[in-house]
């Protein structure tokens, strides 16, 4: 990915745990590098075919002198995700405060943090078999569509599927959608229970109905397994309903673990062998 930096922007502004630099304000310096993609700028020699580092700049000083922050922590964290949210051609930024003036006793040239943050590709599985099943599934898309941290790429068809884990149930809708967000995996799952719980989810017989079902399926290349939280989703390769809607909008999405693609789980899953017991 190419990269736009900026260096040693000094801005004077008023962020400290202590009160004195609260009203006094002091000199912060910020280091960007914004990560996009700039080739069809540079051969076209067209600035609106990029990210105008002067605009970049000016915003960044506004936004740091208009907000009062205890921490530069939180200072990187909410600069980097407003710069996010307001140049779309950035994708990633590494964002560093420097603040050389800070309140310690002792002999340094700077104190500073520095963080990365990001747009994130994710696959998701929606279903529902209670009350009125598309407007759930529509009003899931509609929920993520109205947050800022996402970006809603794709959504699937609903297909009809059979109930799925043994539980006598009706017929579900079930779809796929595909997303840029900036929510971290755990972020995004309580974004999504969030959205469940908005339309009636009750958990309490596991694989039993449910107004709506969300899944994190992949997460860009992401492995991870926590208590809360396993990516990929264990049992997609296994599932039709997960299978036959991510086909329609992201064939080629990999599965980082089985490192197939979703064409080829797909395929292995609806094959005439597959349905074969083995003796």
């Amino acid at each position: 990915m190419d990269q736009i930096i900026i260096e040693n922007l000094q801005i004077f502004a008023h962020h400290g745990v202590y009160r004195e630099e609260n009203e006094k304000g002091q000199n912060f310096y910020i280091n960007a590098v914004l990560e996009t993609d700039i080739m069809r700028a540079g051969r076209l020699d067209d600035l609106e075919l990029s990210t105008n580092y002067g605009e970049v700049c000016r915003f960044l000083d506004q936004f740091i002198k208009g907000h009062t922050y205890k921490l530069i922590e939180t200072v990187a964290e909410k600069a980097a995700e407003a710069i996010l949210l307001r140049f779309p051609l950035v994708r990633r930024v590494t964002l560093e405060v420097r603040k050389p003036e800070a309140p310690v006793p002792l002999s340094f040239e700077s104190i500073s943090v520095k963080i990365t943050r990001g747009w994130h590709r994710a696959y998701l599985s929606c279903g529902s078999n209670l009350g009125d099943r598309k407007r759930h599934l529509d009003g899931a898309a509609e929920a993520l569509r109205a947050d800022d941290k996402c970006r809603l790429l794709k959504v699937s068809d609903w297909i009809e599927t059979k109930p799925y884990g043994g539980v006598e149930q009706d017929d579900f809708l079930n779809g796929a959608m595909e997303l840029e967000t900036l929510y971290t995996p755990e972020m995004l799952l309580e974004k999504l229970h969030e959205i469940e719980y908005a339309h009636g989810r009750e958990r309490k017989v596991r694989w039993g109905p449910r107004t709506l079902d969300l899944d994190l399926l992949l997460y860009e290349e992401l492995v991870m397994d926590t208590k809360e939280l396993t990516v990929p989703h264990i049992d997609m390769h296994n599932r039709y309903f997960v299978l036959e809607p991510l086909m329609r909008i992201a064939p080629y999405a990999e599965h980082p673990v089985l490192h197939k693609s979703v064409r080829q789980m797909y395929a292995e899953l609806t094959s005439p062998e597959a349905a074969v017991p083995v003796s």
